[in-house]
């Protein structure tokens, strides 16, 4: 056996099940047999249930096997990385894989996340190169005709926040990227950081550029080590090859940028939370107008996006608005990585164009439970999300259709449950997480969390007149509350009440008898 390319994942999510082991396996076993191997620490290619998903160059074509063990790697290499039971064909052929379309993530996986070189071979810094031959004005006509919207759950037209920034009148403007990625069942932020952390030094660069900001941070959680390391050394390459700095690819522009860690606050992936921690207060919301696009960070006009928004602007410049517009549905435009998690069998990343429904991606991509029981309810949008039955399966994956239904999107992730689920207890669960993590600036969430707990607990025990005071509560808590935490908890809360009535009644129905 001549020298081969074997890749092994360096995703939080391939480590949490060895994947470090694996490649010392890999390593070990080729130094035995005497074979040169050229390791490559890509990133996740989204399939989970696979990981560590490993794979092997063959005349071009990458051939995946998965899960492998650290046992398994002598084996592998006793078949000639060919016939065996963890072989699964080559990567891009398989089924999940290749219903995919991939915008966004379209380097993940792919490449090293820190070679430069393999970033500009597969498009990369195409789009800030032609970004710098444009006009401001020019810039935010391609942002708003590409149609993209934040993807961090509001949805709001990215191109409008940016003009918003850029017509601000400061001698300082800021980028700030909100890479607070805290919602239950959601890891697209964290997978592209840590596998194209280029992309998002790119999009932000562009950012920086259109609105005339030159300092930009990133605001990124604790809980994401991997995705910290990863980044700061992508931004040290990125500056010391002239990415960053004080000229921009050799231009008159000037952008450079820094990580910043976040303290653990669910509340701070709120964005004026956010800029109050990362200025070191306390982070609590702020009152709005003003708008962060106008005094932002530091009292500055400041572009506040996520990280999957910043992601995708490389793409919209290196190809044109036209094409990412063609892709998805009504006023929902391009491409949503969507993330499959809970009681499912495939779960993982799947980025594809607005427009599929909820039923697809849950029984077809999703593969249905994990447990083989019927799916009874999946939450989108995080832990403030709806819970939607198999009733409304049909919904498709877009922020109108979903409005339309009574939830939301969010960040996309979808969360599946089986028919054990107690939807009483989930309903619970949402205000006790409200109760934890609300800042306590405003009364209807920071009181109205621990008294729909005690609510939802009088109902538990068979108190059913208890639940109109819970409605009332929840409108109290939409209408009252300064942020989503505390606005958008009655969505999971009610959501349950309208469609699973009887896990609310249940034990008044024992009670009585």
């Amino acid at each position: 056996m001549s020298g081969l390319r074997i890749y092994v994942p360096r995703d939080a999510a391939a480590l949490a099940v060895d994947a470090e082991k694996v490649a010392e396996a890999v390593l070990a076993e080729a130094k035995i047999r005497g074979i040169e191997v050229e390791l490559v620490r890509n990133g996740s290619r989204g399939m989970l249930w696979l990981e560590p998903l490993v794979e092997i160059e063959k005349d071009g074509t990458r051939h995946a096997f998965g899960p492998v063990t650290p046992h398994d790697v002598e084996a592998l290499f006793d078949a000639d990385w060919g016939d065996h039971a963890l072989a699964l064909g080559p990567t891009e052929e398989i089924d999940w894989f290749k219903r995919q379309t991939r915008l966004t993530f379209a380097r993940v996986g792919v490449i090293d996340p820190l070679s430069l070189e393999a970033y500009e071979a597969h498009g990369g810094l195409k789009g800030l190169r032609r970004a710098l031959g444009m006009t401001g004005a020019a810039m935010i006509d391609e942002m708003k005709e590409s149609g993209l919207r934040g993807r961090g759950g509001a949805g709001f037209p990215t191109g409008i926040k940016w003009d918003t920034v850029r017509l601000a009148e400061a001698d300082q403007k800021y980028i700030v990227a909100n890479a607070d990625e805290g919602d239950s069942g959601t890891f697209a932020d964290r997978m592209l950081m840590e596998g194209d952390p280029f992309s998002l030094i790119e999009g932000m660069a562009i950012a920086g550029i259109c609105v005339g900001a030159t300092r930009g941070y990133i605001y990124l959680r604790s809980e994401y080590p991997e995705a910290i390391h990863t980044m700061r050394e992508a931004i040290r390459i990125a500056r010391a090859r002239g990415v960053l700095g004080a000229s921009v690819l050799g231009s008159d522009f000037a952008y450079d940028m820094e990580v910043r860690v976040g303290a653990g606050a669910y509340v701070c992936g709120e964005e004026t939370s956010l800029l109050n921690s990362l200025e070191g207060k306390r982070g609590v919301v702020r009152a709005k107008p003003p708008l962060p696009a106008i005094e932002g960070f530091l009292g500055k006009p400041t572009v506040v996006n996520n990280i999957i928004s910043l992601g995708t602007v490389p793409v919209i410049f290196e190809r044109g608005a036209v094409h990412y517009r063609d892709f998805g549905l009504g006023r929902s435009r391009g491409t949503i990585p969507i993330q499959i998690a809970g009681n499912v069998k495939f779960g993982g990343l799947f980025e594809t164009a607005f427009g599929t429904s909820l039923g697809a991606l849950v029984d077809e991509i999703g593969g249905g439970t994990a447990t083989g029981r019927p799916v009874k309810a999946v939450q989108v949008g995080g832990p403030l999300g709806a819970y939607f039955p198999r009733s409304k399966f049909d919904t498709p994956f877009g922020y109108e259709e979903f409005d339309g239904e009574g939830g939301l999107i969010g960040h996309a992730g979808v969360v599946v449950f089986d028919d054990s689920a107690d939807m009483l207890g989930m309903a619970r669960f949402a205000m006790e997480f409200c109760a934890v993590e609300s800042c306590g600036k405003c009364t209807p969430c920071r009181i109205g969390a621990v008294r729909g707990v005690e609510t939802v607990d009088r109902i538990a025990r068979g108190d059913v007149d208890a639940i109109p005071l819970l409605t009332d509560l929840c409108d109290t808590m939409t209408d009252g509350s300064l942020c989503a935490l505390g606005g958008f908890t009655p969505y999971p809360v009610m959501s349950a009440l309208r469609h699973f009535p009887d896990d609310f009644h249940a034990n008044a129905k024992e009670a009585a008898e």
